[in-house]
Parts: structure tokens; C-alpha cells; sequence
């Protein structure tokens, strides 16, 4: 049995690193990431019509709003601090076609959303995703081929800049492309700016991994099951989870054909990735805590594994702390509610 150290013991240690955690207030003095509601960028989905919110039954805590609703969403955020919203439309399946072609509707689902939202909140920062995956009725981010083996990388980038001009027409501050095709950012700030919207900028998906997390969000806008399969393959043109290098050259490429903000998608998972970009860009990063990453605390919060609360907060703190400058995250409103109390 041990004996006990005499009461007379003393190390000689010049560094005491613990006299930096001895209590609240100095911990907080040397605190090194510090996160604020203004850091968080809230992903809202919008249906059409005048119903209910519908909850997601993958995504606890999120649901689909009409225009109306997601108004006052969006009202309830700007109060808590957060800055800024990412819209994302699911669209009646009876609209959906294998181009596409309700995208460059002027009155599509998610413009009449941008005018309503800009309407009500002139101040509030709104983002929308430009990719055709929520408007195709195969599920793909792009126009297929006519055997449908391949995803066609110009032609979807004719019709990425076409959207993305509808998308500034109707007053968003952000255009965000999450489609991972060659030379879409060039392309669409080329059009942005031929048609006069130089101010409008441009948030690039840019190092989009093909991901099993994006599961829960893929029910949201409803493209999950839209080939008959529930999980679309993207391998051709998301980034494989495997390259590291890869990553980084993107968001180069990204920066250097105009991209205003850098983004890597998903965040916890990639945090490494994050790292790596904040490294070779001074532009503002961005990072997506995707639905997988969200509904997985909150499985394992259901089954009395984790504290929500907690791993919620230290889930995003990490991503901060990688390097991300902002994040998109599920859990914005609620974080962004305990961090003003």
C-alpha cells in the first residue's frame, strides 16, 4: 500500500500551467476561442404554402417553414445576434424534372423566400445555395448525360450562372454554390458581374467531401430517395474523404477565380481540413456542421449518452478553433440563446 506524501512535499517546478485554470475568471481571461451568436450562420429550410412547421424526424429540433414562418424565424434569430441565414427549398416532387428547369423559375420557392426575408429584414445576411440537386428529379447536383452515367460539368455551370443571377435579382447578399463543378465560380461571378451585380458575393462550397453524413439533410429537401436509392452516389464530384491535398488545391482554385468566402464541408469530421485552408488563405473560412453531425448528438443524447447541451457547444468550439472564422450549424439559434444568457 502507498504511503502517504508527507504534508511537507514540494516539486520545483518553474511552469505551473494549472495556476492558468485556478478559476472561472482566469480562465476566462486567458480563454483563446471565443464564440458569439454573430459566428453562426443558420441553414432554414422553406416549403411552399401556408401549413404548419413540418418537423424533420431526422433532424430533432428543425423543421421546414412556409415563407411566412420562416419570416419569423428569422426575426427570432436576428434578435438572438445571429447574422445570417443559408435557405435551402424542398420542392413539390411534381415540379421536379431531370434538368432541373423550376430553378430558373422567377418565382421560384426560395426567391419568393429572399424577398420576403429582405422585405421584413433588410440587415439580416441571407445565403442561398445554388446547385440543382433540390430541383432535379434524379438528385444530382448537375444536368446528366443522356444515358445518365455522368454528371456534365459545363452545362451545369451555364445554368448555375443563370441561377445564380436570379438568385442576386431578387436581393440575396450571398450566392453559394455547392455543386463542386469545375470553373462554377469563375463562371458565376462573370455573370454576376455582367448583369450588375458586383456587389452580390460569392460563398464557395469548396472543399465538399462526398460525405455519409449529409443523410438527414437529403430527407429535408427531398433529393435523398429522388434516383430510388438512399444515397445518391456523388463520388465524381465531391471530394473523396481519403485526399487531403485535393482539399486544399480547391479552395485555392476557389480563391483564385473570385470566391469571397472559402467553406469546408462537413466541419467536425474535416477539422484537419479546416486547419490545412486557414493556412493557405487569408479569406474569410467558413465551415458546415452538417445534419449527420447534428443528429448524431442527439441519438446519442436520446439514449442518455451525451449531454446535449455541452457537446453541442464543444462540438462547434472546435470547429472555431481549427480556423473556421463562421459556421453553419443546426444548433445556431439554441447556441446562440446560452450564449446571450
Amino acid at each position: 500500500m502507498p504511503s502517504k506524501p508527507s504534508s511537507g512535499f514540494k516539486l520545483d517546478l518553474p511552469a505551473r500551467p494549472r495556476r492558468l485554470r485556478r478559476n472561472a475568471s482566469v480562465r476566462a481571461l486567458v480563454e483563446e476561442t471565443v464564440l458569439r451568436p454573430a459566428d453562426f450562420i443558420a441553414p432554414l429550410f422553406v416549403i411552399d404554402g401556408k401549413g404548419a412547421p413540418e418537423p424533420i424526424a431526422s433532424m430533432p429540433g428543425v423543421a421546414r417553414f412556409n415563407v411566412a414562418d420562416l419570416v419569423r424565424e428569422c426575426r427570432a434569430l436576428w434578435k438572438l445576434g445571429v447574422p445570417a441565414v443559408a435557405l435551402f427549398p424542398k420542392i413539390d416532387a411534381r415540379l421536379k424534372d431531370p434538368s432541373g428547369s423550376i430553378a430558373l423559375d422567377e418565382d421560384a420557392l426560395v426567391l419568393r423566400a429572399v424577398r420576403a426575408v429582405k422585405k421584413a429584414l433588410p440587415g439580416l445576411v441571407v445565403m442561398t445555395d445554388i446547385a440543382l440537386d433540390p430541383y432535379t428529379s434524379h438528385g444530382h447536383d448537375g444536368l446528366l448525360s443522356d444515358d445518365g452515367r455522368e454528371v456534365l460539368n459545363d452545362a451545369t455551370v451555364e445554368v448555375l450562372a443563370k441561377m445564380a443571377v436570379l438568385h442576386a435579382r431578387a436581393g440575396v447578399d450571398f450566392v453559394a454554390p455547392s455543386d463542386m463543378m469545375d470553373g462554377r465560380i469563375a463562371a458565376i461571378r462573370k455573370a454576376l458581374d455582367a448583369e450588375g451585380f458586383d456587389q452580390t458575393a460569392i460563398m464557395a462550397y469548396s472543399s465538399k467531401f462526398a460525405s455519409a453524413y449529409y443523410g438527414p439533410f437529403r430527407d429535408a429537401v427531398g433529393s435523398a430517395k429522388a434516383a430510388g436509392t438512399s444515397l445518391l452516389d456523388k463520388r465524381t464530384y465531391q471530394l473523396n474523404p481519403a485526399n487531403r491535398r485535393e482539399a486544399i488545391a480547391e479552395a485555392i482554385i476557389d480563391e483564385g477565380e473570385g470566391a469571397d468566402i472559402l467553406m469546408v464541408k462537413p466541419a467536425g469530421p474535416y477539422l484537419d481540413i479546416i486547419r490545412d485552408v486557414r493556412e493557405v488563405t487569408r479569406k474569410p473560412l467558413a465551415a458546415y456542421q452538417v445534419s449527420g453531425e447534428y443528429a448524431q448528438l442527439h441519438a446519442a443524447a436520446k439514449l442518455g449518452w451525451l449531454d446535449l447541451e455541452r457537446t453541442s457547444m464543444e462540438s462547434v468550439l472546435a470547429i472555431k478553433r481549427a480556423g473556421a472564422d463562421m459556421i453553419l450549424t443546426y444548433f445556431a439559434k439554441t447556441l446562440a440563446v446560452r450564449l446571450k444568457a
